[in-house]
């Protein structure tokens, strides 16, 4: 079994997940609208519009990421819970920080910690939350 984060959206679901795809530098993600889905099922929910993603997934790493735009338009803001991602080398974990937190608020800067050569957290431009980290060296511990 592996977690998979599952991230909700106001109507920019499609914008973040291609923009995570070039920063993760990951495969063109997989995106499914609403106008995707069987007449039937979308007559249950009136009101979504036609554009709005219904299901997204990027593959990052060995893992993935899953997304969607909230169909309600009430999913709270993103508090609480962060997406943890953990790269081979510090210039990566860097880069992609610089990345994510570009248009967003850098919540601690990255940079060596006790337990990781570099590990910081943002929220993104569009309110995802992140904790970004190099992997410690053999032993476990930051040099």
């Amino acid at each position: 079994m592996q977690p998979i984060p599952y991230i909700f959206f106001q109507g920019r679901c499609a914008e973040a997940i291609r923009f995570y795809a070039k920063v993760f530098d990951s495969p063109e993600p997989e995106i499914f609208s609403f106008r995707d889905m069987p007449p039937e099922a979308k007559a249950q929910m009136p009101g979504v519009p036609d554009d709005a993603v219904m299901h997204a997934g990027l593959k990052v790493g060995d893992g993935w990421i899953y997304a969607s735009d909230d169909a309600s338009g009430q999913t709270p803001a993103m508090d609480g819970c962060n997406v943890h991602l953990s790269f081979p080398t510090v210039e990566e974990a860097h880069r992609v920080f610089e990345a994510l937190s570009e248009g967003g608020e850098v919540r601690m800067p990255c940079g060596p910690v006790f337990w990781a050569p570099a590990f910081g957290t943002c929220s993104d431009r569009f309110g995802t939350r992140w904790m970004i980290a190099a992997d410690a060296p053999v032993g476990g511990q930051a040099r």
